[in-house]
């Protein structure tokens, strides 16, 4: 009897990326929407035409899977997003959330070999490195790959365990680690996934890295680069003089009370897909 295909929603967060956007739509050909029961673009709140590129471009390209486009209700940062995502997901049934950055930096083409292998099965983390054997950066700058390399050694050091990168642009999630939402009071800027990992390991959960291709071109970065690195100093050293205790603590700059959107857009696929039919919600 063949095993059926897992559930999988793709989250892709976006902020200001409407030329990026459309690029990461065309990323998803036929033999990524296979594997892919639903795409969900997460807007949060851009001031431009974002998510209205995203629909645009998404009624002709994803008509092999389920396709939402989903706006904020606010600006609740790269994380906050994360965590209206997989709320999402949790309550609509699904099995593993896939995060594809909307700047169009990372690839979708690299989470699939490892769908493939069944790399995922034995993983409560499938994170996409990007300093690791087999990874391949353009147009990286020196000074940000040395950065990265020395953040990852020293977490590595704090949280016993080998880091190759603290968070990249593709990263898959096994839903059911996650449903306990213990992550309500991580920080919702762009530190979100150093002290999800941080909280991954401390918890004894599987995480696994695997090699990925980074490009940078005409992205917007909204990273304040020194400042971003004594933020995550301070969360390192957070966790390494609190363990579970610094991980129990609110983080956020400001209390949420709930994550919640608005869905402006809802496509089922133009064909069934057996490996997601009858499940979309």
């Amino acid at each position: 009897m063949n095993t059926p295909r897992p559930r999988i929603l793709v989250f892709i967060p976006a902020y200001r990326c409407e030329a990026q956007l459309v690029r990461v739509i065309d990323q998803f050909d036929q033999r990524v929407q296979g594997w892919i029961d639903t795409v969900m673009v997460v807007d949060n709140r851009s001031p431009d035409r974002t998510l209205e590129a995203a629909i645009e471009r998404g009624r002709e390209k994803l008509t092999g899977c389920h396709f939402i486009a989903w706006r904020n209700d606010d600006n609740y940062g790269l994380g906050g997003s994360h965590k209206a995502a997989m709320r999402y997901a949790i309550e609509q049934g699904y099995d593993y959330l896939v995060v594809l950055h909307g700047d169009d930096q990372a690839s979708i083409a690299d989470l699939i070999p490892q769908l493939e292998q069944g790399a995922h099965l034995d993983a409560d983390c499938l994170l996409g490195a990007r300093f690791m054997r087999g990874s391949r950066l353009q147009g990286y700058s020196t000074l940000r790959t040395v950065g990265n390399v020395v953040y990852n050694k020293l977490f590595s050091l704090v949280a016993w365990r080998r880091i190759s990168d603290l968070g990249s642009g593709l990263n898959l999630y096994k839903l059911a680690a996650l449903r306990e939402f213990y992550y309500r009071g991580f920080p919702d800027d762009l530190t979100f996934n150093y002290v999800m990992l941080l909280a991954s390991y401390h918890r004894g959960q599987r995480v696994r890295f695997f090699p990925i291709s980074w490009r940078e071109e005409d992205q917007v970065s909204n990273v304040r680069l020194f400042r971003q690195a004594f933020k995550v100093l301070s969360l390192l050293g957070g966790f390494l003089l609190g363990r579970g205790g610094f991980l129990r603590r609110d983080l956020r700059a400001r209390a949420i009370d709930a994550y919640t959107g608005q869905i402006v857009h809802n496509q089922a696929p133009a064909q069934a897909n057996p490996s997601a039919a009858g499940s979309h919600p």
